[in-house]
């Protein structure tokens, strides 16, 4: 599987099995975290143990079961980036493991936040979780029903940009991964100006996770249209890997 096919198949899973993750898979995924820990200036963990913050109905209001191996999206806390920092990498490796037959599932809320989570310095804070481990192949029907209660009708790809002259078929094709981004609520409010070849994209930041969901749409449409983008609400969009 390859990362565009990564990204049709990926759905959000919250019924995990008790089956290790396999070590070849975690070294994959630390090799990963490492890189993107680097790059972004971040401190991405990956707990094999972080059940203590999701199992019982009190801890994940019954939406989660099984959890064990999270990924803890951790930064510095007066990083004007950082939301959005965590939901750019994090995206990428939730289509990592996505790759690895790993089920994944952004989390804000649904955890105990009491608990402790990894290991931060004064100056950091967790901003969310992914819970990451083996799952059955296909959604259970209580995934399934979470799923359907939580999303709504996702958006025509034309609602999520703007554009001034013709876009071309690159242009599209990300915007094509960007409609099937994760967004919290599944609102996908991420979007998109095309300017006679002028990429930005940005949100109305008024919920605690859009500038989240701003780093996940913004890695989805790198990702298919070759480019990298500036961190900032809204960024800008360069053609072509650095």
């Amino acid at each position: 599987m390859n990362i565009l096919e990564a990204i049709e198949k990926r759905k959000s899973r919250r019924s995990y099995l008790s089956t290790p993750i396999a070590n070849d898979k975690i070294e994959k995924i630390e090799r990963l975290i490492s890189k993107y820990n680097e790059e972004g200036n971040i401190s991405i963990q990956l707990i094999e143990d972080g059940s203590q913050a999701f199992n019982g109905l009190r801890k994940s209001y019954g939406m989660f079961s099984g959890v064990k191996s999270i990924l803890a999206l951790i930064g510095k806390s007066e990083d004007p980036h950082l939301s959005e920092k965590l939901g750019y990498y994090g995206e990428l490796l939730v289509l990592e493991a996505t790759k690895l037959n790993l089920g994944t599932c952004w989390v804000g809320g649904s955890f105990d936040k009491k608990t402790p989570i990894g290991k931060l310095r004064d100056d950091e804070s967790l901003v969310c979780v992914i819970p990451i481990g083996n799952v059955e192949e296909t959604q259970t029907i209580k995934e399934k029903l979470i799923y359907k209660a939580a999303h709504g009708k996702t958006k025509a790809v034309e609602e999520f940009y703007t554009a001034v002259g013709e876009v071309p078929q690159w242009f599209s094709e990300g915007m094509k991964a960007v409609q099937k981004a994760p967004s919290a609520k599944n609102t996908q409010k991420v979007r998109f100006n095309y300017n006679q070849g002028n990429i930005t994209a940005g949100i109305e930041n008024t919920y605690v996770f859009d500038l989240i969901d701003l780093g996940i749409a913004k890695a989805h449409f790198a990702i298919v249209a070759d480019g990298d983008f500036e961190f900032g609400n809204p960024g800008q969009f360069h053609k072509g890997k650095k």
